[in-house]
């Protein structure tokens, strides 16, 4: 990591935790840390379709990963608006590393530093921000597949209330620190649409203007969601997107190379259930299908579970099973993961409650294609022949793992 990184790393964080007078400090976080192996080497080998945007997480991650959050409100003014300032550091290391969080094998970043007026009278309880911040996120949390993510280093204005509805716009250059190229995105919003009863639809329209990168392009994406409040003791929500050009990131920033003869198209539907007290889970459904001029189409499904029982009020059998597949022209890739993972919860028996102490084995299976894919696209990793399972189309891991994130 530059020095220069580091710099701007401590400065940020040790001034927002700088004491300010009757004013409050906020910390918050998430952190996933573990050990793991795989039955065939020493290391943990996580399993993931060549060409699938994510993979079912549990006892299926192969890295220590934490979020560590400071918000600081500065100034509460006479009309009950509030100015505050929000950074947070994220620190990755690969397993079987010495956790550096720096190199080829980890990283530390500054994930998020903005300020935020909010709860602006004369923007009906609105506010404005500007900076580097994690912004009007939707995921799945057993795939960790943020479908829907305008995160992003820009500035806006954001839930504007306006009969009944609430209106925000975005204007941002990268989706995240990762992303190498400037690249001119506006987002506009509009949620609060009442459907039915606990029912609620938010529109989404991004634009992504044309960099003038040579062979580049425009392109812009739509997504309509709904969400669903107490379904079976817990929530739904099942959105739709499309975009064309490099809108086909549906979410994202996508390849600015695309022009409008590219699009793409994705439903999403999953759901949350806490039926009892001491059974719960979280089910998906994810469809996308991508055209593309040169021929490289392909359609990606992904189903998966995850259902948790507590057979004490500290104690949670917790298992997950997911499949996907690609549908492309070299032939259909499959696999099929499942988990078992006997976990200790502390605070209680429901799906969300955290942390989660957990001893887990996973199996996965895949066929010819998906090895194929994984030989061309992921050499050495768990799919593909040079990987931990050599020329074998199954494996199995296990390992203990810690999840806990806090507000």
């Amino acid at each position: 990591m530059k020095k220069t990184t580091r710099l701007g790393l401590a400065v940020s964080l040790a001034g927002l935790a700088m004491p300010l007078a009757a004013q409050a400090l906020d910390f918050n976080g998430y952190v996933r840390s573990g050990i793991g192996e795989s039955t065939a080497s020493e290391s943990q080998a996580c399993f993931q379709l060549p060409g699938a945007p994510s993979k079912f997480r549990l006892g299926n991650e192969c890295e220590q990963y934490a979020e560590l959050g400071l918000r600081q409100d500065l100034f509460t003014m006479d009309d009950g608006s509030v100015l505050s300032v929000e950074g947070m550091a994220a620190l990755y290391n690969e397993y079987d590393h010495t956790p550096k969080f720096t190199g080829d094998h980890g990283f530390a970043r500054l994930v998020q530093a903005y300020a935020e007026w909010s709860n602006v009278a004369a923007l009906n309880n609105g506010s404005l921000w500007a900076g580097r911040r994690f912004y009007k996120r939707n995921d799945i949390h057993i795939s960790d597949f943020y479908y829907w993510n305008q995160s992003a280093t820009g500035a806006g204005i954001e839930d504007v209330e306006i009969g009944g509805l609430k209106y925000s716009y975005a204007f941002s250059r990268k989706d995240s620190v990762f992303q190498e190229n400037y690249t001119n995105r506006h987002d506009f919003n509009v949620g609060g649409f009442d459907t039915n009863a606990g029912g609620e639809l938010q529109l989404g329209v991004s634009y992504i203007a044309d960099p003038d990168r040579g062979d580049s392009n425009s392109g812009w994406s739509v997504t309509a969601q709904h969400e669903q409040a107490d379904f079976l003791g817990g929530s739904n929500t099942f959105a739709v997107q499309y975009g064309e050009g490099p809108g086909t990131g549906l979410g994202y920033t996508g390849d600015v190379s695309l022009d409008e003869s590219a699009k793409s198209w994705r439903v999403v539907e999953f759901f949350d259930w806490q039926v009892t007290p001491r059974f719960g889970g979280q089910f998906q459904v994810v469809y996308q299908k991508d055209k593309r001029p040169d021929g490289g189409e392909q359609d990606w499904i992904s189903v998966g579970v995850r259902p948790v029982y507590a057979l004490t009020e500290e104690f949670k059998l917790v298992a997950e099973l997911g499949h996907d597949q690609i549908d492309a022209d070299a032939g259909t890739r499959k696999l099929t993961k499942f988990t078992i993972a006997p976990t200790w919860s502390p605070a209680g028996p429901e799906f969300w409650t955290r942390p989660e102490f957990r001893l887990y084995y996973t199996y996965a299976q895949w066929n010819d294609a998906a090895q194929d894919a994984a030989n061309l696209m992921a050499a050495g990793s768990a799919l593909s022949e040079t990987g931990a399972f050599g020329s074998a189309q199954h494996g199995s891991n296990f390992g203990v793992q810690v999840e806990y994130w806090w507000d």
